[in-house]
């Protein structure tokens, strides 16, 4: 029987009933160390059996696709996916028994399909710890070298995420190539991937100018997120919240700097949190992670997500589909805009948070830094990769001009037992300045790190008195009152 005659029998299969959920996950809480348990009973599958499944259901269901000629969306493709998997898994049992082999039971199917169903439409043998609600990062080097951080920091060792490096490649080339909207190279000569996936994860892998394949997945946990709720997880303190908040609200132009993993991207959501919802949004990102038009925080949010190119280079510098940051900035004058919000920035996205903060619209941004004042000396790098037209004094001064706040995270791993856990902490604001002849900028700790990292009231420069009418607790800053106890 045909897999288009075979779809009204899909649901004899559990799996089939409810292929397109999440797997279940314990939520209930984390628990002793020794209890999480994260060798799922799935690695007992013949997983190159699942590989050379999912190989022919791509190749059948993309002929289908074909001859429908895109009229197929996402969902009737995956129901026509589920036909496709049922009848080649019906198709290799019969192989099997033909060679002498016992029958597969039900369980057995019911396993091999949502595997080659995984593997087809999802994340593969990576879609459990993807759907678990304790991991928050996935760090890879090698299938099967594998290491879980947890939402309160903990890393264990995880399971192996394919049969052999090879085979861990094969999967993200066919993940970066499937996109329907933003498909991605993944090759040798290509040979860095960075992509967003299903329910916002963010993945960035390499491969092949690595000894081993290298992939590192962060999920966002904390999407619907406040200063307040950071207040109550000892990332910082009321206090600062305060003038954070004042100074998000007083259009001040931010950038949020810390090491990979410090949570910028979350306090980035907790300050976006404190502009009126009634303000229309725009956000520039390279990979969408800010998700804040999925957030329903604002009533307004256009967001751009920046697209490669392939081919060479034409006359422009540019290849062919490539759509930049850049571009999209330019784009978003003409879309009535109250800000602006470039995500992270790690080389030349810097002139596109620079036109962005040059609006004067109070704009947020995020870079990798070791420390605030180190961080304008990164940006300043970032600008001038921009060609030999840029020099220091023209990047400095543009920074200066523009860039209002600096707020520094610090990420200190500590290990106990055994055992690695991560803190997180708002360090430093600091305030930027056109100043000093020698750096052409001048900065002030605003707050400065105290003695658990934590930052506390410096030097405050007079003209962020007036934060007060944005509801900065001034008196609490000048008293002390934001020391921690």
């Amino acid at each position: 029987m045909t897999a288009e005659a075979r779809i009204d029998d899909l649901t004899s299969l559990p799996f089939f009933a409810q292929a397109a959920d999440p797997l279940p996950v314990d939520t209930s809480g984390l628990g002793e160390i020794s209890d999480l348990d994260f060798d799922h009973s799935d690695n007992e599958l013949d997983w190159g059996l699942v590989a050379a499944l999912r190989s022919q259901a791509s190749e059948r269901l993309s002929q289908a696709v074909a001859a429908e000629r895109g009229r197929l969306d996402k969902g009737a493709q995956q129901e026509y996916g589920r036909a496709i998997v049922l009848d080649l898994i019906e198709s290799a049992m019969a192989e099997a028994v033909n060679a002498g082999s016992a029958a597969w039971t039900l369980a057995e199917q019911q396993a091999l399909a949502r595997a080659v169903f995984d593997s087809l439409f999802r994340l593969g043998r990576l879609q459990p710890l993807v759907d678990d609600d304790r991991v928050e990062n996935i760090m890879i080097s090698g299938y099967d070298k594998v290491r879980l951080e947890l939402i309160d920091g903990t890393i264990l060792p995880g399971p192996p995420v394919a049969g052999s490096d090879e085979e861990l490649i094969d999967f993200l080339v066919f993940l970066a190539s499937r996109s329907e909207v933003n498909a991605r190279a993944f090759s040798e000569a290509q040979p860095r991937l960075h992509m967003r996936l299903d329910g916002g994860a963010r993945l960035a892998a390499a491969a092949w100018v690595t000894p081993r394949p290298s992939v590192v997945i962060r999920r966002h946990r904390l999407m619907q997120v406040t200063l307040d709720d950071l207040v109550a997880r000892d990332m910082l303190t009321p206090v600062a919240a305060s003038f954070l908040r004042a100074a998000v609200r007083a259009r001040k132009s931010i950038v949020v700097s810390g090491c990979q993993g410090a949570g910028k991207t979350t306090l980035v959501r907790a300050l976006c949190g404190e502009i009126d919802s009634q303000e229309m949004l725009g956000t520039f990102e390279t990979e969408y992670e800010l998700h804040l038009h999925e957030l329903k925080s604002h009533d307004m949010v256009h967001a751009w997500e920046s697209r490669p190119g392939s081919g060479e280079r034409g006359l422009d510098g540019c290849q062919a589909g490539e759509f930049t940051l850049d571009e999209a900035l330019t784009d978003s004058f003409r879309f009535n805009l109250s800000r602006q919000i470039v995500g992270e920035v790690r080389g030349r996205e810097i002139w596109a948070m620079i036109k962005a903060m040059e609006s004067g619209t109070g704009s947020i941004s995020t870079t990798h830094a070791s420390d605030a004042v180190a961080a304008v000396r990164k940006l300043v790098t970032c600008a001038m990769e921009a060609g030999q037209h840029i020099t220091q004094t023209l990047a400095t001064g543009k920074l200066a001009a523009t860039l209002d706040l600096i707020v520094h995270l610090d990420l200190r791993t500590t290990t106990r037992a055994g055992v690695a856990s991560r803190t997180r902490r708002v360090a430093e604001i600091v305030a930027i300045d056109p100043g000093e002849r020698e750096t052409g900028y001048a900065t002030t700790h605003v707050f400065a790190a105290g003695p658990d990292g934590v930052a506390v009231p410096g030097v405050l420069p007079d003209t962020y008195q007036s934060l007060v009418e944005h509801g900065f607790d001034l008196s609490a800053y000048l008293t002390g009152q934001g020391m921690r106890p």
